[in-house]
Formats: C-alpha cells, structure tokens, sequence
C-alpha cells in the first residue's frame, strides 16, 4: 500500500546517543527535515520532529555539524560540545526569494506528461542521502498550469538481467522539492513545505502517484524544476530512523566511506533527447548542480549508454487565461 505522508511525525526515536532538537527561534516551532552536513561529503537529515541523534560512537571521526534548512541561517556546531536544543534564524534574503501562487479558480483541463518507468536494473539510478535528481516541468500553451499529480517512475525489483527474485524488505522515506529555473539550471528552492513520501517494497506498481493537488504549485513563466531526494530508512509506522548513510570500506588505502543506496531506484531512459535531467550531491562540492552527462561522470554506465534522462510525468490542470 502507497503511503502519502504530508504531516508532522509525533513519534521521536529512543534516546541513544544524544538527541539534538533544532527549533525556530520566534515559533519555537521544529525545522523538519533540517539538513546535517559532516563537513566531509557525508550527512543526515534531522527527523520530522526536528530531532537529529548524534552518535559519537558511530560518527567517531566527525567534530563539526552543519545544520541547514530552507530559509534558515545554516548552524556550525561544535561536536565536542553539543547542547540539546539549538534555535534556527530566518534568513531574509533567501525568504525574498520565495515565489508564492494564489489558488486559481474557474475551469480546467487536464494534461499529462507522461513518465517512462521500466525495471531494468543496470539503467537506473542508485538514490543516496547525498543526492538530488531534478528535471524541469514548463507551462502548458502559456496557460496558468498546476501541477496536480507527480509520476515517479521506480523500480523496487532485487532482480537483475530480466531474471525475477524475491525482492527484500524496505521502506524508504523521499522528499520532492521545488525550485525556480536559474539560467536553465535549478535555482532558489520555492517552499511548498515538507512534501514527503515513503515506499516499499508492496508498493509493486513502476510508478508512484504523489497528489499534490493542495499545494498549489503552479508552474512559473520560465518553469519550474521538481527534485527527488531519499530521507533515509523509516520504521513499520513510516517514521523516519536516525540510521547511519554511509558504510566504511576497508581499501589498500586505508578506510573508505561510501553512501548507502536506497530502493526505490530510479529508472532513466535515453529516449528523451538532450540532456534534461540535473543531479547534485547536497553534502559536497558546494551543493551545486550539474547535468548529467559525461562532465559529471565519464565513468558512469548511465552516461556512456546513453541513459542520461529520468522519466518523471505530471498530471497538470491547465487553466483558461483570463
């Protein structure tokens, strides 16, 4: 069974570690979801609650925390002392920036862009805590065009080379995010909350339908980029789980620390011509984005087959101009 989950979680995880609460400071509100950067490429996400728990034992070599979230001043903690609250000051400059829409009235006709789902496992892609995939929806006709429905194409199958097995347990908490269309290039993130999702493994479809219909996310004159992103493991109640992303590898050169992938995976095709699909890693290289092509990666299999594309649809209501 899908799970939609568009609210605010009231479970918090046990108390392991220390428990690191991040609040608005006039609200006294929890920031949701807050990013958490090691400073080293790796990073985590606070929960629901705005709680994040901080493991010394399990993130032994890490002494700084940087604690960001849209519209928020980044925090630089410390993690030889840390507190169990910490307050987050709106950044002016950046809520500026935000766009925002007024619900549109009247009649409308309903449009799809249709997404391209498969279940081949060597043509899809890996989700990690550290990455983003986004791609750019325009307005229909210059019609006022909302987006209603966003179609995820995923692929939860184990199996590989077309050959079915059975397909292990997981449940995997995503996120969508929005942002404006910078010089063709996603660009200031536009807050239409904490749109968050979580699939498993009896999710069986090769798509998942996410209504947005409440949002009103209207598309703006230049378009606007949609962006997947994994949270992390969630428990049986679809809570997300402070687990750690990363796994550390014994090499010739000494321990390497490489993310965890998370299913679903998301297929990408090379029947989309042009290279319309943007990618970052939000805890490296200064969270920029890049296209995905053979400058982000020569070495991918994607990129040198020609797999260069996510396939996300939409179910748009397009409006009668006025």
């Amino acid at each position: 069974m899908i799970k939609t989950l568009f609210f605010f979680f009231l479970i918090t995880q046990p108390f392991v570690g220390q428990n690191i609460h991040f609040v608005d400071v006039d609200s006294k509100e929890p920031v949701s979801f807050a990013t958490i950067s090691f400073g080293n490429g790796l990073g985590s996400f606070a929960d629901a609650n705005g709680y994040f728990l901080f493991d010394k034992k399990k993130y032994e070599d890490v002494d700084s925390l940087f604690v960001s979230s849209m519209g928020y001043k980044e925090l630089h903690l410390a993690t030889n002392n840390l507190l169990e609250t910490y307050t987050m000051t709106l950044e002016i400059d950046q809520l500026q920036e935000v766009v925002l829409f007024s619900a549109k009235r009247g009649k409308f006709k309903t449009r799809e862009i249709k997404p391209l789902p498969h279940t081949n496992y060597f043509h899809s892609w890996l989700p990690t805590v550290e990455s983003e995939v986004a791609v750019l929806f325009n307005k229909i006709d210059n019609q006022s065009t909302k987006i209603a429905t966003l179609l995820f194409p995923i692929n939860i199958e184990e199996s590989v080379g077309g050959k079915s097995s059975k397909t292990r347990a997981f449940s995997t908490m995503l996120r969508a995010k929005f942002y404006e269309n910078k010089n063709g290039y996603p660009g200031n993130e536009i807050n239409y909350g904490n749109v968050v999702f979580v699939v498993t493994e009896e999710d069986k479809k090769e798509l998942f339908e996410l209504d947005v219909t409440e949002r009103n996310i209207f598309i703006p004159q230049n378009g606007l980029f949609v962006a997947i992103q994994v949270l992390g493991t969630t428990d049986e109640k679809g809570v997300l789980l402070q687990t750690k992303k990363y796994n550390e590898i014994k090499t010739p050169k000494g321990i390497q620390k490489v993310s965890i992938t998370f299913r679903p995976l998301l297929p990408f095709t090379n029947a989309i011509q042009g290279e319309k699909t943007f990618v970052r890693r939000i805890f490296f290289n200064n969270r920029k984005w890049q296209t995905f092509n053979l400058k982000y990666n020569p070495n991918s299999e994607l990129i040198v087959k020609g797999y260069t594309n996510y396939g996300m649809g939409a179910k748009l209501h397009v409006y009668e101009n006025e």
